[in-house]
């Protein structure tokens, strides 16, 4: 059905574009008929010679029809393709086309010009970032030592607080890795309890240190995935897990289907902000009151598991908590 109004939108766009042809075929037959009639021709004749008009008008007018929608069809496969190049494209058949066809083709050059010097541009930034981020980590490196030299309370402060700012270090050095053409993905079937441990173990001087439990019930099977990222996603939800929740418990447990669950009994989140929470940048009611929320962790999660085909699901009510389930058992996008 929407390929038959698609041919008569077509047929009507051709006439339309013929219609001054048309009305002068339609002039001249006019003309024509009051020649016979002001001579006192035979209507007989005159019929005669408007049907071999009309005869050979149409077979002229559906070979151009024909050409016409050639033509059509042939520019609405280019489409596809003109923005990487303009090898498909048809040769002009007259002075205006040749217009159309040189403008096109500036365009297109000067597309190439803007992408190369973009591309140039976002290369360098990336190269610069990249080396300040792992730069940064022998002045992190020797604050740790100089900290851990000596237990006070001040120095557990101090060193809780550094570990943020290795979180966030951690981040943009994902955040660059995500945004490369080439993500660093290997993908092969691991243990998901070896994966949460890496994420729990990461994170045991802090909720040492907040005196969240941890309950972590059995985990078992393998998934089809990549380690390193998957703990990436597994440490960013226990990351915002322990920064919203000032006391009860962190729960980590496995349902069927190679499901992971990660729930808290935090301040948990506002419904408007649910659909949303995803968006970079988008840090909601809780990120306004936590001056310090940046908005990417759960952005870099999404990005990540979209990456590895896998799907994340939240759940929350204020006041209670927050659930996060992830499905595992899809296989990874860049596999299909």
């Amino acid at each position: 059905m929407n390929r038959t109004l698609s041919f008569w939108k077509i047929l009507a766009s051709y006439f339309c574009q013929r219609r001054k042809l048309l009305c002068l075929l339609l002039a001249m037959a006019a003309i024509s008929g009051f020649l016979f009639v002001v001579y006192r021709l035979e209507g007989e004749a005159y019929l005669y010679t408007l049907f071999l008009w009309t005869f050979v008008g149409t077979i002229a007018a559906a070979v151009d029809f024909g050409l016409f929608y050639g033509r059509h069809r042939r520019m609405e496969t280019l489409k596809a393709s003109v923005l990487y190049s303009l090898s498909e494209l048809p040769e002009p058949r007259n002075l205006i086309e040749e217009d159309y066809d040189e403008a096109l083709r500036n365009l297109f050059c000067e597309k190439q010009r803007i992408e190369s010097a973009a591309d140039k541009e976002r290369s360098a930034m990336v190269e610069y970032y990249t080396l300040w981020a792992h730069q940064i980590k022998t002045p992190i490196a020797a604050m740790r030592l100089l900290l851990q030299s000596e237990d006070t309370p001040e120095n557990r402060e101090l060193l809780a607080e550094l570990f943020r700012i290795e979180q966030y270090v951690e981040m943009v050095l994902s955040y660059l890795r995500l945004e490369s053409p080439s993500s660093d993905f290997v993908i092969q079937r691991y243990p998901l309890e070896q994966i949460v441990r890496q994420a729990v173990r990461k994170y045991a001087p802090l909720f040492i240190r907040k005196k969240i439990r941890l309950e972590m019930q059995e985990i078992s099977g393998t998934v089809l995935t990549d380690e390193k990222w998957l703990c990436f996603v597994v440490e960013q939800i226990l990351s915002n897990s322990l920064k919203y929740t000032s006391k009860g418990s962190i729960t980590i447990r496995q349902e069927p289907g190679m499901v992971l669950v990660i729930e808290d009994t935090g301040i948990g989140i506002a419904p408007e902000d649910l659909p949303r929470i995803a968006e970079r940048g988008f840090t909601g009611l809780n990120g306004r009151e936590d001056k310090r929320a940046t908005g990417l962790g759960l952005y870099l999660c999404h990005r990540v598991l979209k990456s590895l085909s896998h799907k994340m699901e939240i759940t929350s009510e204020v006041g209670k908590g927050t659930q996060v389930r992830l499905m595992l058992d899809s296989l990874p996008e860049i596999w299909q």
